[in-house]
């Protein structure tokens, strides 16, 4: 079974060799990168693999600001997508977890009756105090995650697809793929979720902007789960924001999307199973000709962008409101108080203090 997964990048040079040899371990075949303005080593690393014959790497050749949309179209065209049995459309910090058989994407498709598309819904995993920057899985560093049922006050969470190639496909969203309008009915795709259901009709037929892209998550993971590590560590996220287009001069940093992701309510360690064999995976790429210097440069030029940012006071202050941030989101947080509750403390605020002297 030959499947492709697909997938944008900007600067996440210190990630890319353990999450392409994750998806190596749950049966993805072949990796369409698609990259743009990368500064840390990113291009290279991926230009070097696609030596190795490890990964196909192609500049975005987005015009605009539509950077994934536009990519997701031009690979369509590619050999490396158009040739496959399953493609896989997903980031960099997300990592599908498959609970069922050997634990692969083919026991997952076996499991869920084969059909056309599977959606799997995300679990967010929080940063949960950890501030530094560390060279090792990702997986292994964060546990920490909100209930699995509900996130932000909702049932419905979203979701990223796995999608045959028989799929009537009039185009690949990033998070699902869209079926031709005037498809019948009757012609419709079979479509599950991560525990084999069908999917919810109004989500099948994209009924409403709420429905486009996400789908009540309780009793939808018996099978995977879509492990997603949008924060990281503390530094990393500071990295991440700078990749951002964000200007924030004049303005305050909205701590919006940190509060959202950093609930702690419960703890998911079942992906370390992957671990050992993770490790000899990543090692066996690092020992790739040029491999491994060029993933240590990308983890220096990852510290020394986080130097830099917090030499600047903009920064230091990012840094200390999150720091600061308690671990569930507004509105549930605006609830507690108009109740006269106390909302839970930042991690930071538990920690240990550091020795001194």
């Amino acid at each position: 079974m030959r499947i492709t997964a697909v997938t944008c990048v900007k600067n996440e040079g210190p990630f890319l060799l353990e999450w392409i040899a994750f998806n190596r371990l749950i049966g993805v075949t072949d990796f369409l990168f698609y990259s743009n303005d990368c500064d840390d080593a990113t291009d290279r690393m991926l230009d070097a693999l696609a030596g190795h014959g490890v990964v196909v790497h192609l500049p975005n050749p987005a015009e605009g600001r539509n950077y994934q949309m536009e990519a997701l179209k031009d690979a369509r065209k590619q050999p490396v997508l158009a040739e496959a049995d399953w493609a896989w459309v997903a980031d960099v910090d997300e990592f599908l977890n498959i609970h069922v058989g050997d634990h692969t994407i083919p026991a997952l498709i076996e499991a869920c009756g084969n059909p056309q598309a599977i959606s799997l819904n995300f679990q967010f995993f929080a940063n949960a105090g950890i501030e530094g920057f560390e060279d090792r899985p990702v997986i292994e560093q964060f546990t920490r995650c909100h209930n699995p049922d509900i996130w932000c006050g909702e049932f419905a969470i979203e979701v990223k697809s796995l999608v045959r190639s028989d799929f009537p496909l009039q185009y690949f969203g990033a998070h699902r793929p869209f079926f031709k309008s005037k498809l019948p009915p009757k012609k419709r795709p079979s479509w599950t979720d991560g525990s084999g259901r069908n999917v919810p009709h109004k989500f099948l037929i994209a009924a409403n902007e709420r429905r486009i892209r996400k789908f009540p998550a309780q009793g939808a993971r018996t099978l995977a789960t879509l492990n997603h590590y949008a924060l990281r560590s503390l530094d990393s996220y500071l990295v991440k924001n700078d990749r951002g287009d964000v200007n924030r001069e004049h303005r305050a940093f909205d701590d919006t999307y940190w509060r959202e992701r950093n609930d702690i309510a419960a703890e998911d360690r079942s992906i370390h199973r992957y671990l050992p064999a993770l490790h000899k995976e990543m090692d066996r790429l690092k020992a790739l000709p040029g491999i491994g210097a060029l993933h240590d440069e990308a983890c220096d030029l990852h510290r020394a962008k986080r130097d830099a940012l917090l030499a600047q006071p903009e920064y230091q202050a990012m840094k200390q409101q999150l720091k600061e941030a308690g671990t569930i989101c507004p509105a549930e947080e605006a609830l507690l108080i108009s109740l006269g509750l106390t909302p839970p403390p930042s991690p930071y605020a538990l920690a240990e203090p550091e020795a001194t002297g």
